[in-house]
C-alpha cells in the first residue's frame, strides 16, 4: 500500500496552473525520483505534500487520510531554502528544533548525539551556526530533517553543498532509512545521483506528468539505443553513418564516442567496418539511455 497518494492534484496562481492535474505514489522502503526542469510545478507540488499549500482541485493522502497536522509530525522535510538560526549554537538549535518535533528530553539528546556523530559534527557542537561551512550547515540541516525517525522524507537538492566524501556519506544514511522502510521523495537536478538512488521516478514539466513508474521498467522500454564505443584514432570510419542519418553523436572524449543509433542494425555495420578497417578499439557497448538523456527527450518533446 502507498504511504502517500497525490491524487489529480491541481495548483493555479492566479491565470498561472503550475501543477495541472498531477498523480502519483509513493511506496514504503522505496525511494522515488520527483524530477522535472525548472519551473516544472516540484517545489509547489511538494509544499502541497507537506501540507504548507493547499491545492485547489484533487488531493494529497498519507497513510490513507489527507495530509495535515497529523502527517506533518511523521514527515521530513529538507527544502531547497535552507533555514537555520546562524546565531545559535549547533547543540542548542539541534535539541531545540527536536523538541519542537515532540521528542522527550532524553530523546532529543540521544537522537542529536547519534547524529552529530555520525555526520561529525560532534566537535562543532558549540560552535555557532554561522561557523559552520555550507557543506557542514548541509549536514546539519539534514539532521535536523531525520530527528524524530520521520517514516516519510521529502528531501530538495539534498547532496547541495556536499563534497564527494560527504556526498558518499549522505547517500549510505538515506540507504539505510530506505532499508528502515522509510518512503522517501528525492527531488534533484542531478540524474546520475536520481539513476543512482531511486527505484521510481515521476518526470514533471509545465505542470502535467510526463513519465511515472519503475526506473528500470522506463530505461527498458526505451531499448539499447546507445552505443559506447571506446576506440584509437579520429573516427572517422563513423562519419559516413553520421552523414547517413544512422547515428548522431552525443558526446566525444579523450576515450571515445557515445553513439544514438537510429537504425537496429547498424551497430552490427560499425562492427564490421573497424574489423575490415582495423581500427583498434577496447570498448564496444550496447546500453539502454541514460536518465539524463531520458529526461532531456522527454522535455524538449513536451
Amino acid at each position: 500500500m502507498a504511504v502517500l497518494s497525490v491524487r489529480g492534484v491541481t495548483k493555479r496562481y492566479g491565470r498561472l496552473t503550475a501543477v495541472d492535474e498531477v498523480s502519483f505514489e509513493a511506496q514504503p522502503g522505496r525511494i522515488l525520483g520527483f524530477l522535472g526542469p525548472n519551473g516544472a510545478g516540484k517545489t509547489s507540488t511538494i509544499r502541497m505534500i507537506a501540507h504548507i499549500l493547499l491545492p485547489d482541485e484533487g488531493e494529497v493522502l498519507y497513510g490513507g487520510r489527507p495530509v495535515g497536522p497529523r502527517s506533518q509530525r511523521q514527515m521530513g522535510y529538507l527544502p531547497e531554502e535552507r533555514g537555520l538560526y546562524q546565531k545559535m549554537k549547533v547543540w542548542d538549535q539541534l535539541c531545540y528544533l527536536a523538541a519542537l518535533k515532540g521528542l522527550s528530553r532524553a530523546r532529543v539528546k540521544e537522537q542529536v548525539t547519534h547524529w552529530a556523530e555520525r555526520f561529525g559534527l560532534e566537535d562543532r557542537l558549540q560552535s555557532k551556526t554561522r561557523a559552520l561551512s555550507k557543506g557542514m550547515q548541509q549536514k546539519m540541516q539534514f539532521v535536523v530533517t531525520i530527528l524524530g525517525a520521520p517514516s516519510l522524507l521529502i528531501l530538495d537538492e539534498p547532496f547541495g553543498g556536499l563534497d564527494p566524501i560527504n556526498s558518499e556519506l549522505l547517500r549510505g544514511i538515506i540507504e539505510e532509512l530506505k532499508d528502515e522502510g522509510c518512503t522517501i521523495l528525492f527531488a534533484s537536478h542531478r540524474m546520475e545521483q536520481v539513476e543512482q538512488l531511486c527505484d521510481d521516478i515521476c518526470l514533471i514539466a509545465r505542470g502535467r506528468v510526463l513519465i511515472n513508474g519503475a526506473l528500470r521498467d522506463i530505461k527498458k522500454s526505451y531499448g539499447r539505443d546507445t552505443l559506447h564505443l571506446g576506440f584509437d584514432g579520429d573516427g572517422a570510419f563513423l562519419r559516413p553513418f553520421e552523414r547517413a542519418g544512422r547515428i548522431e553523436v552525443k558526446s566525444r572524449s579523450a576515450e571515445g564516442m557515445v553513439l544514438k543509433l537510429n537504425d537496429d542494425k547498424v551497430p552490427r555495420t560499425i562492427l564490421e567496418t573497424i574489423m575490415s578497417q582495423g581500427v583498434s578499439f577496447y570498448r564496444f557497448e550496447l546500453a539502454e539511455p541514460t536518465l539524463n538523456e531520458i529526461f532531456i527527450r522527454e522535455v524538449e518533446g513536451s
